[in-house]
């Protein structure tokens, strides 16, 4: 079995924002951990909150102290269906830091692989403005702090929520030292991160882009990992592995289309922990972004963390899943996406 660590605080709860982004995801998500007793299998590690220069490797001061001064004052609506609580700005640094921890734990070999379960979510906010249930950009932290506090040079980040994570993009647009990989449903909000979006500058080539149509599933999820993300990967050769988990993908989940099992979430698991044992020492940082479905949400994390610890614990949907096939529209579109990436990569 691998170590396995998992980051998590009552605290996540009290951040309120009257959405479909509430604190029943996360106490869902640990009462099904609980019924498939992985919580014991599992080691704790604690979250703290972000210092201010941390949150200031992705977002400019003037941004984190108008948060600030919003939850303050109360909260309310801060950006397009993004709200902020009395509460927010502390659980926001909570969740920056509690992604920034699991990283700490991974590099610092205490764990082999860790998923942070934290909210607000992230990938959506951008340097200067919140977006999409998102306040700081999390993932996009971890990838800066891991370069600053343990001189990484090459990070990847691997999204996989079905919406794409445009602030995650605009931070790294230009960068080549975080490849930005994302795996996302097309034609849906934030209507970003399509195909030909890769990259500007000494970046360019370093993001890389599949929008799926509806109904791709778990074999298309499949083709997208060993015809594109598999190769590009050991080309790249990151040195840590950062993955914007969201479970929106789920053919349960009320924001998306993408009909993904919890099979075929620990299945993507399963195949990128082998990938990382090969190009990173197994080091991989997960972190929760969108997952919505109260009645699925808590399976399909249990099955990532169930593949993250070689646990042998079969996670089953509540419900029927849906066919496992290739649809001919989702191969074109990945054969699209792929054919655009060969300008860059040996795919």
């Amino acid at each position: 079995m691998a170590r396995t660590g998992v980051v998590y605080s009552p605290k996540y709860l009290d951040h309120f924002t009257g959405t479909v982004e509430g604190h029943k995801r996360l106490q869902t998500i640990w009462s099904v951990l609980e019924e498939y007793r992985i919580v014991p299998k599992l080691t704790m590690v604690e979250p703290y909150a972000a210092p201010l220069e941390v949150i200031q490797l992705v977002h400019t001061p003037e941004y984190i102290q108008a948060l600030e001064r919003f939850a303050a004052q109360g909260g309310g609506e801060w950006a397009e269906e993004t709200f902020v609580s009395r509460e927010s700005y502390e659980v926001a640094l909570l969740a920056a830091g509690g992604t920034t921890a699991g990283v700490d734990a991974v590099m610092k070999g205490t764990v082999d692989n860790v998923l942070a379960l934290v909210r607000p979510p992230g990938h959506h906010a951008a340097k200067e403005r919140a977006a999409g249930f998102c306040l700081f950009n999390n993932v996009a932290i971890a990838a800066k702090y891991a370069q600053k506090v343990y001189g990484l040079q090459r990070v990847l980040i691997l999204d996989w929520d079905v919406h794409h994570g445009s602030g995650c993009q605009t931070v790294f647009y230009d960068d080549p030292s975080v490849l930005y990989f994302s795996i996302h449903q097309d034609g849906i909000y934030p209507r970003t991160g399509w195909a030909n979006e890769t990259g500007e500058g000494p970046g360019e080539g370093y993001t890389v882009n599949v929008p799926l149509p509806k109904q791709t599933g778990d074999a298309g999820f499949y083709y997208v990992f060993t015809r594109l993300l598999e190769p590009v990967v050991r080309q790249y050769q990151p040195e840590l592995i950062l993955v914007a988990a969201g479970f929106d993908a789920h053919f349960y989940d009320p924001l998306g289309s993408l009909e993904v099992t919890t099979g075929g979430f620990m299945r993507m698991t399963t195949m990128l922990k082998k990938l990382a044992d090969e190009v990173c020492q197994g080091r991989i940082a997960a972190t929760l972004e969108g997952g919505y479905d109260l009645g699925s949400v808590g399976y399909s994390v249990a099955g990532m963390l169930s593949a993250m610890g070689e646990m042998g614990i079969k996670v089953n949907d509540p419900v029927e899943p849906p066919s496992d096939v290739v649809r001919p529209q989702a191969r074109i579109r990945i054969d699209d996406a792929i054919e655009i990436q060969r300008k860059y990569w040996k795919v």
